[in-house]
Protein backbone atom coordinates (compact mmCIF):
# COMPACT_ATOMS: atom_id res chain seq x y z
CA UNK A 1 0.00 0.00 0.00
CA UNK A 2 2.51 2.47 1.00
CA UNK A 3 4.87 1.51 -2.27
CA UNK A 4 1.47 2.57 -4.40
CA UNK A 5 0.84 5.84 -2.67
CA UNK A 6 4.21 6.88 -2.77
CA UNK A 7 4.81 5.81 -6.92
CA UNK A 8 1.46 8.22 -6.93
CA UNK A 9 2.78 10.82 -5.11
CA UNK A 10 6.37 10.93 -7.00
CA UNK A 11 4.35 11.08 -10.63
CA UNK A 12 1.94 13.67 -8.99
CA UNK A 13 4.71 16.25 -7.70
CA UNK A 14 7.22 15.95 -11.11
CA UNK A 15 4.07 16.48 -13.09
CA UNK A 16 3.74 19.76 -11.36
CA UNK A 17 7.18 20.38 -11.11
CA UNK A 18 7.26 20.77 -14.81
CA UNK A 19 4.25 22.49 -15.28
CA UNK A 20 6.57 25.73 -15.12
CA UNK A 21 3.83 28.26 -15.90
CA UNK A 22 2.07 26.71 -12.81
CA UNK A 23 4.44 26.95 -10.63
CA UNK A 24 5.36 30.29 -11.22
CA UNK A 25 2.29 31.89 -10.94
CA UNK A 26 2.13 30.26 -7.71
CA UNK A 27 5.37 32.73 -6.44
CA UNK A 28 4.00 35.62 -8.34
CA UNK A 29 0.48 35.64 -7.31
CA UNK A 30 0.88 36.41 -3.70
CA UNK A 31 4.15 38.46 -4.27
CA UNK A 32 2.34 41.06 -6.49
CA UNK A 33 -0.91 41.44 -4.23
CA UNK A 34 1.12 41.96 -1.29
CA UNK A 35 3.58 44.40 -2.68
CA UNK A 36 0.42 46.16 -4.23
CA UNK A 37 -1.41 46.28 -1.08
CA UNK A 38 0.99 47.23 0.71
CA UNK A 39 1.71 50.65 -1.57
CA UNK A 40 -1.63 51.35 -1.46
CA UNK A 41 -2.63 51.37 2.45
CA UNK A 42 0.73 51.17 4.21
CA UNK A 43 0.62 54.84 4.88
CA UNK A 44 -2.66 55.53 5.42
CA UNK A 45 -4.83 55.19 7.94
CA UNK A 46 -8.67 55.55 9.62
CA UNK A 47 -9.81 59.48 10.05
CA UNK A 48 -11.28 58.88 13.15
CA UNK A 49 -9.37 58.85 16.68
CA UNK A 50 -9.89 55.72 18.63
CA UNK A 51 -10.13 56.01 22.52
CA UNK A 52 -10.68 53.02 24.87
CA UNK A 53 -12.99 52.76 27.81
CA UNK A 54 -12.52 50.41 30.92
CA UNK A 55 -15.12 49.45 32.67
CA UNK A 56 -15.62 46.92 35.75
CA UNK A 57 -16.21 43.46 34.94
CA UNK A 58 -19.89 42.75 36.06
CA UNK A 59 -21.12 39.85 37.55
CA UNK A 60 -24.64 40.04 37.02
CA UNK A 61 -27.05 41.77 34.29
CA UNK A 62 -27.68 44.39 36.17
CA UNK A 63 -24.28 45.31 37.03
CA UNK A 64 -23.34 45.36 33.80
CA UNK A 65 -25.84 47.93 32.72
CA UNK A 66 -25.46 49.56 35.82
CA UNK A 67 -21.69 49.83 34.74
CA UNK A 68 -22.40 50.81 31.31
CA UNK A 69 -24.73 53.38 32.63
CA UNK A 70 -22.00 54.89 34.25
CA UNK A 71 -19.80 55.15 32.45
CA UNK A 72 -22.24 57.12 29.93
CA UNK A 73 -22.96 59.28 32.62
CA UNK A 74 -19.89 60.30 33.02
CA UNK A 75 -19.55 64.08 34.12
CA UNK A 76 -16.58 64.53 31.00
CA UNK A 77 -16.76 67.04 28.16
CA UNK A 78 -13.49 64.64 26.85
CA UNK A 79 -16.34 61.73 25.99
CA UNK A 80 -18.54 64.70 23.98
CA UNK A 81 -15.73 65.67 21.76
CA UNK A 82 -16.47 64.90 18.01
CA UNK A 83 -14.31 62.47 15.48
CA UNK A 84 -13.49 60.54 18.60
CA UNK A 85 -14.82 56.88 18.68
CA UNK A 86 -14.90 55.34 21.85
CA UNK A 87 -14.68 51.70 22.63
CA UNK A 88 -15.43 49.94 25.42
CA UNK A 89 -13.53 47.27 26.80
CA UNK A 90 -13.54 44.68 30.48
CA UNK A 91 -10.25 42.92 29.88
CA UNK A 92 -7.18 45.09 31.00
CA UNK A 93 -4.52 43.22 29.62
CA UNK A 94 -6.12 42.94 26.18
CA UNK A 95 -6.93 46.25 25.75
CA UNK A 96 -3.44 47.52 26.39
CA UNK A 97 -2.60 45.02 23.97
CA UNK A 98 -4.64 47.43 21.41
CA UNK A 99 -3.33 50.57 22.91
CA UNK A 100 0.46 48.41 22.11
CA UNK A 101 -0.47 47.55 18.80
CA UNK A 102 -2.10 51.28 17.37
CA UNK A 103 -5.36 49.41 17.18
CA UNK A 104 -6.32 52.15 20.00
CA UNK A 105 -4.99 55.52 20.33
CA UNK A 106 -5.49 55.50 24.06
CA UNK A 107 -7.10 53.77 27.36
CA UNK A 108 -8.89 55.89 29.83
CA UNK A 109 -10.38 54.52 33.18
CA UNK A 110 -12.46 56.97 34.80
CA UNK A 111 -12.69 54.51 37.80
CA UNK A 112 -8.89 55.02 38.78
CA UNK A 113 -8.15 58.02 36.93
CA UNK A 114 -5.46 56.62 34.64
CA UNK A 115 -4.90 56.39 31.14
CA UNK A 116 -2.79 54.18 28.89
CA UNK A 117 -0.54 55.89 25.64
CA UNK A 118 1.26 54.25 23.51
CA UNK A 119 4.98 56.42 23.32
CA UNK A 120 5.09 55.94 20.15
CA UNK A 121 1.43 56.88 19.10
CA UNK A 122 1.27 60.13 16.58
CA UNK A 123 -2.29 60.07 17.55
CA UNK A 124 -2.26 59.01 21.00
CA UNK A 125 -0.12 62.32 21.36
CA UNK A 126 -2.81 64.69 20.30
CA UNK A 127 -5.92 62.71 21.99
CA UNK A 128 -3.81 62.61 25.33
CA UNK A 129 -3.98 66.59 24.72
CA UNK A 130 -7.29 67.01 24.52
CA UNK A 131 -7.98 64.32 27.84
CA UNK A 132 -5.30 66.22 29.62
CA UNK A 133 -7.22 69.56 28.84
CA UNK A 134 -10.41 68.46 30.79
CA UNK A 135 -8.57 65.87 33.23
CA UNK A 136 -5.30 67.13 34.11
CA UNK A 137 -5.29 64.84 37.50
CA UNK A 138 -5.32 61.71 35.52
CA UNK A 139 -2.17 59.55 35.99
CA UNK A 140 -0.41 58.27 32.59
CA UNK A 141 0.57 55.10 32.11
CA UNK A 142 2.89 54.95 29.44
CA UNK A 143 3.61 51.58 26.64
CA UNK A 144 5.57 51.01 23.61
CA UNK A 145 4.47 48.81 20.76
CA UNK A 146 4.43 48.64 17.09
CA UNK A 147 1.41 49.03 14.86
CA UNK A 148 -0.19 46.47 13.23
CA UNK A 149 0.03 47.89 9.41
CA UNK A 150 -3.07 46.99 7.12
CA UNK A 151 -0.27 45.00 5.08
CA UNK A 152 -0.11 43.28 8.40
CA UNK A 153 -3.61 42.12 8.82
CA UNK A 154 -4.09 41.15 5.12
CA UNK A 155 -1.55 39.27 4.55
CA UNK A 156 -2.57 35.95 6.38
CA UNK A 157 -5.70 36.58 3.82
CA UNK A 158 -3.52 36.53 0.39
CA UNK A 159 -1.83 34.16 1.65
CA UNK A 160 -5.11 32.08 2.30
CA UNK A 161 -6.17 32.82 -0.78
CA UNK A 162 -3.44 31.70 -2.45
CA UNK A 163 -3.11 28.54 -0.92
CA UNK A 164 -7.50 28.23 -1.51
CA UNK A 165 -7.11 28.40 -5.17
CA UNK A 166 -3.59 26.02 -5.59
CA UNK A 167 -5.35 23.54 -3.24
CA UNK A 168 -8.48 23.98 -4.91
CA UNK A 169 -7.51 23.92 -8.78
CA UNK A 170 -4.73 22.32 -8.55
CA UNK A 171 -6.25 19.02 -7.73
CA UNK A 172 -9.68 19.06 -8.98
CA UNK A 173 -9.12 19.83 -12.41
CA UNK A 174 -5.91 16.97 -12.33
CA UNK A 175 -9.00 14.86 -11.37
CA UNK A 176 -11.09 15.46 -13.93
CA UNK A 177 -8.39 15.13 -16.50
CA UNK A 178 -7.12 12.10 -15.63
CA UNK A 179 -10.81 10.39 -15.87
CA UNK A 180 -11.23 12.23 -19.18
CA UNK A 181 -7.87 10.82 -20.45
CA UNK A 182 -8.53 7.56 -19.06
CA UNK A 183 -5.38 7.33 -16.92
CA UNK A 184 -7.86 6.70 -13.61
CA UNK A 185 -9.38 3.16 -15.80
CA UNK A 186 -6.03 2.36 -15.56
CA UNK A 187 -5.29 3.16 -12.36
CA UNK A 188 -8.30 0.99 -11.67
CA UNK A 189 -7.02 -1.94 -13.32
CA UNK A 190 -4.05 -2.14 -10.72
CA UNK A 191 -4.20 -2.69 -6.76
CA UNK A 192 -5.09 0.62 -6.27
CA UNK A 193 -7.70 2.12 -4.01
CA UNK A 194 -9.37 5.46 -4.32
CA UNK A 195 -8.18 5.99 -0.59
CA UNK A 196 -4.81 5.15 -1.86
CA UNK A 197 -5.13 7.39 -4.55
CA UNK A 198 -6.78 10.20 -3.16
CA UNK A 199 -4.45 10.07 0.02
CA UNK A 200 -1.06 10.60 -2.40
CA UNK A 201 -3.11 13.24 -4.18
CA UNK A 202 -3.54 14.92 -1.18
CA UNK A 203 -0.09 14.74 0.30
CA UNK A 204 1.43 15.49 -3.26
CA UNK A 205 -0.78 19.01 -3.18
CA UNK A 206 0.06 19.24 0.17
CA UNK A 207 3.76 19.24 -0.08
CA UNK A 208 3.51 21.59 -2.67
CA UNK A 209 1.07 24.48 -0.68
CA UNK A 210 3.37 24.51 2.06
CA UNK A 211 6.78 24.62 0.28
CA UNK A 212 5.71 27.09 -1.48
CA UNK A 213 3.32 28.74 1.14
CA UNK A 214 6.77 29.23 3.46
CA UNK A 215 9.21 30.54 0.76
CA UNK A 216 6.33 33.20 0.30
CA UNK A 217 6.23 33.61 4.14
CA UNK A 218 9.81 33.79 4.71
CA UNK A 219 10.41 36.15 1.60
CA UNK A 220 7.67 38.50 2.10
CA UNK A 221 8.59 38.63 5.91
CA UNK A 222 11.89 39.40 4.74
CA UNK A 223 10.89 42.15 2.73
CA UNK A 224 8.19 43.70 4.66
CA UNK A 225 8.74 42.85 8.43
CA UNK A 226 5.18 41.64 9.16
CA UNK A 227 3.79 41.43 12.82
CA UNK A 228 3.97 38.29 14.08
CA UNK A 229 3.79 38.11 17.85
CA UNK A 230 3.50 34.34 18.18
CA UNK A 231 4.98 31.49 17.17
CA UNK A 232 5.77 30.33 13.11
CA UNK A 233 5.62 26.59 14.04
CA UNK A 234 2.08 27.23 15.19
CA UNK A 235 1.42 29.48 11.76
CA UNK A 236 3.08 26.21 9.99
CA UNK A 237 0.51 23.82 12.02
CA UNK A 238 -2.42 26.13 11.47
CA UNK A 239 -1.45 25.93 7.62
CA UNK A 240 -1.40 22.82 7.43
CA UNK A 241 -4.72 21.54 8.66
CA UNK A 242 -6.09 24.13 6.53
CA UNK A 243 -4.45 23.26 3.41
CA UNK A 244 -5.63 19.36 3.85
CA UNK A 245 -9.20 20.95 4.67
CA UNK A 246 -9.13 22.43 1.34
CA UNK A 247 -7.71 19.71 -0.92
CA UNK A 248 -10.10 16.94 0.30
CA UNK A 249 -12.90 19.39 -0.53
CA UNK A 250 -11.46 19.58 -3.98
CA UNK A 251 -11.20 15.85 -4.47
CA UNK A 252 -15.10 15.77 -2.92
CA UNK A 253 -15.87 18.28 -5.63
CA UNK A 254 -14.17 16.65 -8.68
CA UNK A 255 -14.81 12.75 -7.44
CA UNK A 256 -17.55 12.11 -9.95
CA UNK A 257 -17.80 14.76 -12.66
CA UNK A 258 -16.34 14.10 -15.94
CA UNK A 259 -16.84 17.91 -17.22
CA UNK A 260 -13.77 20.58 -16.45
CA UNK A 261 -16.27 22.99 -17.14
CA UNK A 262 -19.06 21.87 -14.87
CA UNK A 263 -15.80 21.31 -12.10
CA UNK A 264 -14.57 24.86 -13.04
CA UNK A 265 -17.83 26.34 -11.86
CA UNK A 266 -18.17 24.53 -8.89
CA UNK A 267 -14.81 25.06 -8.07
CA UNK A 268 -15.56 28.57 -8.53
CA UNK A 269 -18.71 28.40 -6.68
CA UNK A 270 -16.95 27.41 -3.41
CA UNK A 271 -14.04 29.75 -4.00
CA UNK A 272 -15.25 32.95 -5.05
CA UNK A 273 -17.93 33.17 -1.43
CA UNK A 274 -14.91 32.34 0.99
CA UNK A 275 -12.85 34.61 -0.51
CA UNK A 276 -15.49 37.45 0.25
CA UNK A 277 -16.69 36.11 3.33
CA UNK A 278 -13.98 34.52 4.79
CA UNK A 279 -11.97 37.93 5.90
CA UNK A 280 -9.44 37.62 3.10
CA UNK A 281 -9.60 41.67 2.38
CA UNK A 282 -11.90 42.73 5.72
CA UNK A 283 -12.80 41.85 8.89
CA UNK A 284 -16.26 40.12 9.52
CA UNK A 285 -16.69 42.02 12.88
CA UNK A 286 -19.88 44.19 12.91
CA UNK A 287 -21.45 42.16 9.48
CA UNK A 288 -25.02 40.61 9.52
CA UNK A 289 -25.04 37.81 11.80
CA UNK A 290 -26.44 35.47 9.10
CA UNK A 291 -23.16 36.61 7.21
CA UNK A 292 -20.81 35.37 10.16
CA UNK A 293 -22.85 31.74 10.50
CA UNK A 294 -22.43 31.28 6.36
CA UNK A 295 -18.52 32.24 6.96
CA UNK A 296 -18.12 29.26 9.07
CA UNK A 297 -18.79 26.81 6.75
CA UNK A 298 -15.58 27.37 5.08
CA UNK A 299 -12.09 26.27 5.95
CA UNK A 300 -10.60 29.31 4.89
CA UNK A 301 -12.61 31.41 7.88
CA UNK A 302 -11.27 29.18 10.14
CA UNK A 303 -7.96 29.47 8.64
CA UNK A 304 -7.73 33.47 8.85
CA UNK A 305 -9.10 33.70 11.84
CA UNK A 306 -6.20 31.11 13.53
CA UNK A 307 -3.66 32.86 12.07
CA UNK A 308 -4.39 36.75 12.72
CA UNK A 309 -5.16 35.66 16.15
CA UNK A 310 -1.93 34.23 16.61
CA UNK A 311 -0.11 37.23 14.85
CA UNK A 312 -1.21 39.85 15.89
CA UNK A 313 -2.56 38.62 19.53
CA UNK A 314 0.28 36.10 20.35
CA UNK A 315 -2.57 33.73 20.79
CA UNK A 316 -1.39 29.52 20.84
CA UNK A 317 -2.68 26.32 19.60
CA UNK A 318 -4.81 25.79 22.30
CA UNK A 319 -6.36 29.12 22.17
CA UNK A 320 -7.56 28.51 18.96
CA UNK A 321 -8.00 24.67 19.62
CA UNK A 322 -11.87 25.08 18.10
CA UNK A 323 -10.38 26.40 14.35
CA UNK A 324 -8.27 23.32 14.38
CA UNK A 325 -10.69 20.93 15.46
CA UNK A 326 -12.97 22.00 12.70
CA UNK A 327 -10.61 21.89 10.40
CA UNK A 328 -9.22 18.48 10.68
CA UNK A 329 -12.98 17.04 11.09
CA UNK A 330 -13.53 18.78 7.51
CA UNK A 331 -10.26 16.87 6.14
CA UNK A 332 -11.83 13.45 7.60
CA UNK A 333 -14.97 14.02 6.48
CA UNK A 334 -14.06 16.03 3.13
CA UNK A 335 -11.26 13.16 2.30
CA UNK A 336 -13.95 10.07 2.90
CA UNK A 337 -16.90 11.15 1.39
CA UNK A 338 -14.60 11.86 -1.45
CA UNK A 339 -13.38 7.83 -1.31
CA UNK A 340 -16.90 6.82 -1.30
CA UNK A 341 -18.06 8.49 -4.28
CA UNK A 342 -15.18 8.20 -5.98
CA UNK A 343 -15.46 7.47 -9.84
CA UNK A 344 -12.88 5.93 -11.78
CA UNK A 345 -14.00 6.43 -15.33
CA UNK A 346 -17.28 6.13 -17.04
CA UNK A 347 -17.36 2.81 -18.11
CA UNK A 348 -16.68 0.05 -15.94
Amino acid sequence: MLNRILAILRARNKEFIRDRSALAWSFMLPVFLLVGFSFMFGGGGQALYKVGLMISQPETATEQQTTEDKVAKTPSAFLDIKHIEFVKYKDTDNAVLKVDQHKIDLLIDFDSRNYWLNETSAKGYIVEKLLLAQHPDFTSQKTSGRAVRYVDWVMPGILGMNMMFSCLFGVGYVIVRYRKNGVLKRFQATPLSAFEFLTAQVISRLFIVMSVTSILFVGSHYLLDFYVLGSVFDLFIIALLGASSMIALSLLIASKSHSEELTGGLLNFFSWPMMFLSGVWFSLEGAHPVVQQMADFFPLTHILQAARAVMTDGANLGDVQNHLFVLAAMSGVFLALGSWMFDWGAER
